[in-house]
């Protein structure tokens, strides 16, 4: 079995759920076992713990001949979202290889692309191909919460790390999807904002008999609903609109913002996710209120997920505080920036040629990401940042589905081909 396939494996075997609120097993475990495997070839190293089993990794390799100062940065999150086991065909943190996958939690997010970045490094290393390039590993802990313990503070109070970085490449991007019957590679070029909120409404207590016109959960509850039925316009950055012309270059038409959703619909089981890019959204998630059924409360609180696209934040606050209304306090559990690189440059194209390499026949196009990744933090220090995993996935696979869901799997097919590629990017991007 190839490294890839063993390392995968072994970082799937090392339980690292991070359930955003402090429990759970923490990174430690698998960033000692990075750690190792980079020592083992002559990397050294770095555990950084940011607090109790809150670890992280990071090493410098390459640039030793002085000829390139401008630093690259490679980086990968070693936390998982949690797994019920009873959910599962296989159990979800036993790295199984069956019917050709490899299972487990984090094999698509994101234990594949640290397995294929530690392989290929690993086999760079040992067989004298140091890039020219300097050249920053780093794997963090708490991508998962919003990287508050892992790249987050890494920024704040490690930026010595990053010092002449200019570019970044990480997750979530260099997949396949198909659509009519032709191959794209989608890389991500930008992500949405993120807005987790906590709303809290206060009335007059009372008993549940009387009438009250001062009742904390009927505010809240119709803010709520206000809030989960707003139809938000279709906004097209220019990610999308790179992305959507292709498309519509397939289907023989143009892209606008009116057939922009049917444009999506071609991409079948990847329509859902860049679905959620063509708008701002806010989706309700968590309710909390009152203690007995005869009495009113004196406070009722809600949790919404706000995503806001790149160029639209100020919309996307303004409508969200005449959604919300009067009487509504709104906290912010985090709050991070969306962000957008121009589709070009030499790195782009060392991107685009490698997967070309192995796969002339393809198509390569940037989307937009909704969710968000540690990306958000490295942005802040200038870097010019990418989603970059390369996967080329069987066309019948849907691959968004296996995001936090059950039963997530990566084509151990799919990760020797993510290596070749890896290994043709570095040539490329790093020398």
């Amino acid at each position: 079995m190839s490294e890839v396939v063993d390392v995968c494996r072994e970082l799937i075997r090392i339980d690292t759920s991070n359930h955003g609120d402090g429990e759970g097993p923490g990174e430690r475990k698998a960033a000692e076992y990075v750690a190792t495997l980079l020592d083992e070839v002559g990397i050294a190293a770095e555990v950084v713990e940011t607090a109790p089993g809150r670890a992280n990794v990071l090493a410098r390799w390459g640039g030793d001949s002085g000829a390139r100062s401008d630093a690259l940065l490679l980086h990968g999150h070693l936390d998982v979202v949690p797994a019920a086991a009873e959910d599962w065909q296989v159990h979800p943190f036993s790295g199984e290889v069956r019917d050709g996958y490899v299972w487990g939690r984090g094999a698509v997010d994101m234990k594949d692309f640290d397995a294929m970045l530690l392989s290929v490094v690993r086999e760079r290393q040992r067989t004298g191909r140091i890039p020219e390039r300097p050249v920053v590993l780093c794997f963090t802990a708490d991508e998962e919460a919003g990287g508050h313990q892992g790249a987050e503070l890494l920024v704040k109070h490690h930026t010595d790390w990053f010092e002449g970085c200019t570019e970044a490449v990480g997750e979530v991007g260099g997949f396949s999807t198909t659509v009519r019957g032709q191959r794209l590679y989608l890389i991500e070029a930008a992500e949405k904002g993120m807005a987790w909120m906590r709303l809290t409404a206060r009335g007059r207590a009372g008993h549940g008999s009387m009438v009250n016109d001062d009742n904390a959960v009927t505010r809240l509850a119709s803010a709520v609903a206000r809030i989960g039925a707003h139809e938000w316009p279709v906004r097209l950055t220019p990610t999308m609109q790179t992305l959507l012309a292709a498309v519509a270059e397939l289907v023989g038409t143009e892209a606008t913002p009116e057939n922009a959703p049917a444009l999506v619909e071609e991409f079948g089981g990847a329509a859902r996710m860049l679905g959620a890019v063509l708008r701002n959204s806010t989706n309700p998630t968590m309710l909390g209120a009152g203690y007995k059924v005869n009495v009113i409360p004196t406070e009722a609180t809600a949790h919404v997920d706000g995503r806001f696209l790149p160029g639209h934040e100020d919309e996307f606050f303004a409508t969200l505080a005449q959604l919300t209304g009067e009487g509504i306090d709104v906290d912010f559990l985090s709050r991070q920036p969306p962000w957008e690189m121009p589709y070009d440059g030499a790195l782009v194209d060392a991107m685009t040629r490698s997967l070309l390499a192995e796969d002339p026949e393809a198509i390569v196009a940037p989307y937009l990401m909704s969710g968000g990744t540690d990306a958000k933090h490295f942005t802040k220090l200038g870097m010019r940042s990418y989603g970059f995993a390369p996967l080329r996935l069987p066309e019948d696979l849907d691959f968004t589905a296996l995001f936090h869901g059950v039963d997530e799997r990566v084509p151990v097919d799919a990760l020797e081909f993510g290596v070749r590629v890896m290994d043709r990017f570095l040539d490329e991007a790093a020398g």
